[in-house]
């Protein structure tokens, strides 16, 4: 997606259920406020869409893409993360 990477992982029946997610940006994102500003925004899309697109037993990682992830339109983003699920999951849209 343009503001950001996914990584997605199912996890083996045993291991624990829900949802989880993680949220990283390297060095190439900027300095650590810009660092800090775009997980800021990943988790603030993550925290709109996982509850209704994830699925639980699914490990979640975004990882945020430099100039883009902060300044990007939220709206745009959670959209992006939709899409995004969608092709994880093999659901066409």
């Amino acid at each position: 997606m343009p503001a950001f990477m996914l990584q997605a992982r199912q996890r083996a029946p045993d291991e624990a259920i829900g949802i989880r997610v993680g949220f990283t940006c390297s060095k190439k994102v900027g300095n650590a406020v810009a660092r800090n500003r775009a997980k800021r925004r990943l988790r603030e899309v993550a925290r709109a869409v996982l509850p209704i697109h994830g699925r639980p037993g699914w490990d979640y990682v975004l990882i945020g893409r430099r100039d883009t992830t902060a300044t990007r339109d939220l709206a745009r983003m959670q959209d992006d993360l939709r899409r995004a699920l969608a092709k994880v999951h093999g659901n066409s849209t």
